[in-house]
């Protein structure tokens, strides 16, 4: 199976806790020294932390680490635990007197979601889950599921399970694209019927109000639909932070391609894109920077698509206090 650490360099950390309230977690993406990054916020209910810093206007010119949590705005502070680590090894910007680590975050909504509201990530399970990183050797198989930030993450607006998932694609000039996807989506994956080779949209997508209806909707005590699916890409070619930004917003078709809906107002949907800088593109002419650009974000956008439905596939059953979150079933591919 490929993964987002296919692209050398790149490593996966997870942390999680389960029982007695818990179903929550925090998975890092651990890229190496000098990797440039940016990011795309496209859903109506993001949480995130440090990511104006990856505008391609600002001065960090690399991430240190990525952060994926659990926990809604409170278990942002993961992303401590994460920079504390960071830190202790060196990684950072440079200052006088140390380093600043440069530690985006982005969170997906899973409040409750094991019993205990409180139960949540904090800086302490970053850091466990950037130290269980850095522990894996390079190319190292990635856990897939309900692990990490995919412990708490439902779909179709909690009647499913969510999960991690990952996915590469190998280009021809030797590019490597890889992602890693935390799939907690207000919607669910928009699969073709087969034998229905040119479907209509009303043939794939059921009403909505007919998909997402909960008991006595118009009740003040219906259960809001707060909801995320945050994505890593990462990839070994040379690109810069604008280029990154530029990648970021093209992976964002993924998610349009696997869920349905997404980016809506109730989702924080969310795209990082690391470089590690590792292969140059064919820069010769303009007309080459453009194809090369080209091929490597719509490569972006297959491999998203990818990740996200690998992430519920390998999702599996929970039932916790709050409920019973079931596997979406096999065959979202």
């Amino acid at each position: 199976m490929t993964a987002i650490t296919d692209v050398p360099g790149i490593r996966v950390g997870h942390a999680a806790r389960t029982g007695e309230g818990w179903q929550s977690g925090v998975t890092v993406v651990l890229p190496p020294p000098g990797t440039a990054g940016s990011v795309d916020v496209r859903g109506g209910g993001p949480g995130t932390h440090e990511t104006d810093a990856l505008d391609p206007t600002t001065l960090s010119t690399a991430v240190d680490a990525v952060v994926l949590t659990g926990g809604s705005a409170f278990g942002l502070a993961a992303a401590h635990g994460a920079q504390r680590w960071c830190e202790e090894q060196g990684r950072g910007f440079p200052v006088p007197g140390g380093v600043v680590p440069i530690v985006p975050a982005a969170a997906i909504f899973d409040l409750g979601r094991g019993g205990d509201f409180a139960a949540r990530p904090d800086e302490a399970m970053g850091y466990a889950a950037a130290a269980d990183a850095a522990a894996h050797q390079e190319g190292h198989d990635v856990e897939r599921g309900n692990v990490g930030a995919g412990t708490g993450a439902a779909i179709g607006r909690g009647q499913f399970k969510g999960g991690v998932g990952t996915a590469s694609i190998t280009l021809e000039n030797g590019v490597v694209v890889g992602a890693l996807a935390v799939v907690n989506a207000l919607g669910l994956p928009f699969v073709v019927p087969t034998g229905n080779p040119e479907p209509s949209a009303r043939s794939v997508v059921p009403p909505l109000d007919a998909r997402f209806r909960v008991p006595d909707s118009t009740s003040a005590n219906a259960a809001p639909p707060l909801n995320t699916t945050l994505v890593v890409v990462a990839t070994n070619a040379v690109l810069d932070k604008a280029e990154c930004k530029r990648t970021a917003s093209a992976a964002h078709a993924g998610l349009a391609r696997a869920l349905n809906p997404s980016h809506t107002l109730a989702d924080g949907d969310t795209v990082f894109a690391l470089s590690t800088g590792a292969v140059a593109l064919d820069r010769s002419t303009d007309a080459a920077r453009q194809l090369s650009l080209i091929n490597l974000q719509s490569a972006a956008a297959d491999v998203v698509r990818l990740a996200i439905l690998d992430g519920i596939a390998a999702a599996a059953e929970v039932e916790t206090p709050a409920g019973r979150f079931r596997a979406y079933g096999d065959g979202v591919r």
